[in-house]
Order: structure tokens, then C-alpha cells, then sequence
């Protein structure tokens, strides 16, 4: 299954900056069949988890967020960069490689003790995934999975997750350099 997939994610050299060599999955996406596998895979991942809510990453994990949180019969949660959501918001700020970022969630989008699946299109480094799983604790969640379209494994981005001993990691397409 992640044969196809990944036979559909074209590289994009130098992008965006020289040496970067960028995963373009939106030619997986434009393929109904690696668009559905990709569905398919993490909805068959967590179905079993007893999950209330699905939270994407923005933006791409709002692609895969929401057919995965309609297929598992949950609510969808967004996780949004600073100063796009319009209710009261709870933020952390997490390091970049130069500076910082910050991801925001309404106050009220997950109730105390809910069950939360996060979903993103790319693993690198691991500091978004790993701030959105702070974030759901933060307002009272429990984050019980995080599953990507792309890891890129050399880049180590699943050591950010060691302290969240619980929460069920899966890639569907992995690179190694």
C-alpha cells in the first residue's frame, strides 16, 4: 500500500531554499487511489483507539484530518499558526532551527479527558507534531496517536515525542537518506 503512495510523491529539488529536497505529496493527492490508501491507512491505524476527536496540523493535516475524522465518526479539531482562529485560544511556542513558531487551539475545542488522534501530512523535525501534542494536553486532552503521510526519518523528528510514552506514532512513507 505505501508502495504506490510514495511512488506518487515527486521530489522537488532546492525548495524552498538550496540543499532542501522537498516531498511534494500534492500528486499523491490528485490521485483518487494513493488519496484513498492514504485515508485508508490512518483511519486502519487508530480505528480501534477509542478516538472522540481528529486534530490537523495546518494546513495539510486539514487534508487528511477531516476524511479521517469522518471515517472513525469523530469531531475535527484545527491546530492553526498564530492569529487565525477567532475565539479565545491556548498557544505554545515551540523552537525552530532560527527562532521560534507557535500553534494555537480554541480554549474550548477538546474537552478534559478526550481522546485526541493528530494528524499531519510531514514528519521532520518533529517541533509542530510535538508542540501540537503539548497544546492538546494543555487544554485537557489525551493524545493518543499522531500519524503522518511522510516521515523523513533521518531528520529524527520522533525523538521530540519520547515524553508522550503513550501516544501511538505511525508513518505511512518513510525516507532515509
Amino acid at each position: 500500500m505505501p508502495e504506490l503512495v510514495k511512488a506518487r510523491i515527486r521530489d522537488i529539488p532546492d525548495f524552498p531554499k538550496p540543499g532542501i529536497t522537498f516531498k511534494d505529496i500534492s500528486t499523491a493527492l490528485k490521485d483518487p487511489e494513493a488519496f484513498r490508501r492514504i485515508v485508508n491507512f490512518l483511519t486502519d491505524k487508530f480505528k480501534d483507539m477509542n478516538i472522540d476527536y481528529v486534530a490537523g496540523i495546518e494546513s495539510r493535516g486539514f487534508i487528511f484530518g477531516a476524511p479521517v475524522a469522518y471515517n472513525l465518526n469523530t469531531g475535527l479539531v484545527i491546530i492553526r499558526k498564530p492569529g487565525k482562529l477567532p475565539a479565545a485560544v491556548e498557544k505554545v511556542t515551540y523552537e525552530l532551527e532560527y527562532g521560534t513558531d507557535t500553534v494555537e487551539i480554541h480554549k474550548d475545542a477538546i474537552e478534559p479527558g478526550k481522546r485526541v488522534l493528530v494528524v499531519d501530512d510531514l514528519l521532520a523535525t518533529g517541533g509542530t507534531a510535538s508542540a501540537t501534542l503539548e497544546l492538546i494536553e494543555k487544554i485537557g486532552g489525551i493524545p493518543v496517536g499522531i500519524g503522518f503521510v511522510v516521515e523523513l526519518d533521518f531528520l529524527k523528528g520522533v525523538e521530540k515525542f519520547k515524553r508522550f510514552t503513550d501516544t501511538k506514532i505511525v508513518s505511512m512513507v518513510k525516507y532515509s537518506l
